[in-house]
C-alpha cells in the first residue's frame, strides 16, 4: 500500500516512516496541512495517517477536503485529544479510523491493514494483486509471473505494484513519476520508459507476451494475459 503521513512532530513522522517502510508500505511524508493536502489529492495513495493539530490546514480540514474531492482514500486521525466529543467530532469530519497519541506501533500498523481491507473490497485477499499470470504478494514481499519468481529492485517493484493497481488502466509517464518516484525533483520522464524496459525484462524470462502495452505519445497500459 502507499502511505501518506501529514505529522508536523518531524521526529514522530520518521519514526512512523521508518517502522511503516519495514511492512514494506511505499510511504510518503509532509509536516505541513496545506503540503499535506496537496499530496492527497494527487490520488495515489491509500491510507492517509494525519495528525489534529498541524501548521496550516488542520486534520480535519483535510478530511473534509478529502471528502469533498470524493477520493477513495482511508483517513487514521492522529491526535492528543481522547474525550469523546473530540474523537466524534474527528470522525464527523470524515476520518475512517481514531488513535490517539501516545499509540503502540503495533495497534497502527494493524489499524493500517484493516483500513486497507476495508477500502480494497473487490479485492480477495487485499495483501494479493492478481492481472492474468502475475501474482504480487505485498507482505511477502514476492511477485511471480506463473511459476518463475521475478527479482526486482525497489523500484522495478514499485512500478510493477503501480501498473498491477491499474490494469487496463492507461498510466502516463507523470502518473508513473509521481507515484514511483514520489515527487523527486531531479527525475526526469526518461526514466519511466528506462524503468518499464528494465521491468519486460524480468518479466519475459520465457518468452512469454508483453503483458505491457506502450500508449505512445502517453504511457503504459497493463494488460492481463490468459494464463
Amino acid at each position: 500500500m502507499r502511505i501518506l503521513i501529514i505529522e508536523d512532530d518531524q521526529r514522530l513522522a520518521r519514526l512512523i516512516r521508518e517502522v511503516l517502510e519495514e511492512e514494506h508500505f511505499s510511504v510518503d511524508v509532509a509536516h505541513d496541512g496545506d503540503i499535506g493536502l496537496e499530496l492527497a489529492l494527487r490520488d495515489i495513495h491509500d491510507v492517509a495517517v494525519v495528525d489534529w493539530m498541524l501548521p496550516g490546514r488542520d486534520g480535519p480540514a483535510i478530511c473534509r477536503a478529502i471528502r469533498s474531492a470524493h477520493l477513495p482514500l482511508a483517513v487514521l486521525m492522529l491526535t492528543a485529544r481522547s474525550q469523546v466529543e473530540d474523537r466524534v467530532a474527528g470522525l464527523h469530519s470524515g476520518a475512517d479510523d481514531y488513535l490517539v497519541k501516545p499509540f503502540s506501533f503495533d495497534e497502527l500498523i494493524a489499524r493500517i491493514y484493516a483500513l486497507g481491507r476495508r477500502f480494497n473490497p473487490t479485492a480477495a485477499d487485499a495483501w494479493e494483486l492478481r492481472v492474468g499470470q502475475m501474482v504480487m504478494d505485498l507482505r511477502a514481499h514476492t511477485a511471480r509471473r506463473g511459476d518463475t519468481a521475478l527479482d526486482l529492485t525497489k523500484t522495478e517493484w514499485t512500478l510493477l505494484e503501480y501498473l498491477m493497481r491499474h490494469p487496463g488502466q492507461v498510466l502516463t509517464r507523470q502518473n508513473i513519476l509521481d507515484y514511483v518516484w514520489s515527487y523527486e525533483n531531479d527525475v526526469q520522464p526518461t526514466q519511466v520508459d528506462v524503468y518499464i524496459s528494465y521491468l519486460r525484462q524480468k518479466l519475459d524470462q520465457n518468452n512469454l507476451i508483453d503483458p505491457i502495452e506502450t500508449v505512445r505519445g502517453v504511457g503504459y497500459r497493463l494488460e492481463a494475459e490468459h494464463a
